[in-house]
């Protein structure tokens, strides 16, 4: 992993760094903020390679943004970008009119060599993350992307929900996917869908859209855990697909909907026993989505060969772990 703060400059230092040494050198971008603002600067990122990608993220000061023809001949990419605004909306200029509004939460698809101009709507600072593919024959598919100017992804698209689910996947710091690079094709895959270079009803996009369906079924999963009446029809309903989808979509893990919710509730619980002991055993149960206590102890002595109350005795174990 790459990363690296201003905090570590002397404040007159740091925006000049910023710009030249991490901007223009780094990420090929010049950089620009009124004189008055300097020394206020501050910035930080990490970078960190996803199978043959490399996904980053960055929060700074406010600042003028742009990629010229020379920035593009000094640092070419030949990459397909899928971009996040967290936090600190703006205007995109790609010089076409109108002007893009970016505004927090919404997605950007690019070409990495291909001229821009950001200006922030606030003052307040900004969020970002950004994933970087590079582009090859295997992501491709005899499609064209050079020439795939900055664009929103309309969260009306249908790929939207599943890329917007994988990218949060793949950007997440620290998560641990058994196939990245699988992954990765199938996020191109879907940013192609989107901007009309890749059919649906091809191999390669009905792929994607179900790994990235895949993902938006385990976030749901994940955000509404504590739910007792969580099902295979509350997930189709959001997601706009059919029940027999659903269940489809967790087949290649080996693990039904069912189980692998099961899993999810038994690991927040393990985690809430040893985060929260003053809390009853029954009300982590409960709180994790388990309708009885009966049930709560019969998949947790499966998963850990121990009971709640030995495993918060003893400090935390490993699923599968034995008793000893």
């Amino acid at each position: 992993m790459l990363s690296f703060s201003t905090d570590d400059l002397r404040p007159q230092d740091r925006f000049d760094h910023w710009c030249e040494v991490r901007g223009k050198n780094l990420f090929g971008v010049t950089i620009e903020l009124e004189r008055e603002r300097r020394a206020d600067f501050r910035g930080a990122f990490s970078a960190w390679q996803v199978g043959n990608a490399v996904a980053s993220e960055m929060h700074a000061s406010s600042y003028r943004i742009s990629r010229t023809t020379a920035d593009i001949a000094h640092r070419a990419g030949n990459s397909l970008c899928i971009s996040l605004q967290v936090r600190g909306p703006g205007w995109l200029d790609v010089g076409r009119r109108p002007h893009q509004y970016v505004g927090e939460g919404q997605l950007v698809i690019s070409h990495s060599d291909l001229p821009y101009h950001g200006t922030p709507q606030r003052s307040d600072g900004f969020e970002f993350r950004m994933l970087k593919i590079p582009l090859s024959g295997d992501i491709l598919l005899g499609a064209t992307a050079d020439d795939l100017h900055a664009a929103l992804l309309p969260h009306s698209a249908p790929s939207a929900r599943p890329l917007a689910a994988l990218f949060r996947a793949l950007t997440r710091s620290g998560a641990h996917m058994s196939d990245p690079a699988a992954h990765i094709a199938h996020a191109a895959h879907l940013a192609l869908l989107a901007r009309g270079r890749l059919g649906a009803g091809s191999p390669e996009g009905r792929a994607a859209l179900r790994a990235g369906f895949l993902e938006a079924a385990r976030e749901i999963m994940i955000r509404d855990l504590r739910r007792p009446d969580l099902s295979p029809e509350t997930v189709a309903g959001e997601l706009a697909i059919s029940v027999r989808q659903v269940h489809v979509l967790f087949e290649p893990t080996g693990l039904s909907f069912t189980r692998t919710l099961t899993a999810a509730r038994i690991k927040e619980a393990a985690r809430l026993l040893q985060a929260e002991p003053q809390t009853s055993i029954a009300d982590i149960a409960y709180s994790c989505g388990f309708d009885s206590l009966s049930a709560f102890y019969r998949a947790f002595q499966k998963a850990y060969d121990m009971t709640p109350r030995e495993q918060r005795r003893e400090g935390g174990a490993s699923p599968g772990r034995a008793r000893r």
